[in-house]
């Protein structure tokens, strides 16, 4: 089991580090070149910048049992398909039972600003999101380590 991380954009990369450190797990972060990471733990992929390609090599690369961090529901969904996990940065952990969902309404999203409508935008994050991260990646990690 490893964790890997959709650097672009994903928040709390330092609650994240601590979780993998704690259990000893490899970390890898996932960025495009218009992203500095930096990290004395993680092993900081780069790629290329292009429409979605940090999302694309991140996905190629993970396995079975990896447990993948995205605000991306493609990225969620595709990691589930391949039999691993998929947690946001926010701590809200994707499943078979919610993805559905969160990718409908995605599209239904996407359709009302494409018809010039306005969406939600996303809020901050809180002082909740961070204790959320750290309490269901290392849910999701122990759960994992117990199936073994």
């Amino acid at each position: 089991m490893r964790i890997l991380v959709d650097g672009d954009g994903a928040a709390g990369r330092d609650i994240i580090e601590k979780v993998a450190r704690h259990y000893c797990l490899d970390l890898l972060i996932f960025c495009d070149i218009n992203h500095a990471i930096f990290s004395d733990y993680a092993e900081v992929k780069i790629v290329d910048s292009g429409f979605q390609s940090v999302d694309i090599i991140l996905i190629n690369n993970a396995q079975k049992g990896d447990i993948v961090v995205t605000q991306d529901y493609g990225v969620a969904a595709m990691s589930l398909a391949k039999k691993g996990f998929a947690i946001s940065p926010s701590g809200y952990i994707y499943d078979e039972e919610n993805i559905d969902r969160l990718l409908m309404e995605r599209h239904i999203k996407a359709k009302i600003r494409r018809a010039g409508g306005k969406t939600t935008n996303a809020k901050k994050r809180t002082e909740n999101d961070d204790m959320r991260l750290e309490r269901n990646l290392s849910k999701l990690v122990e759960s994992s380590l117990e199936d073994k």
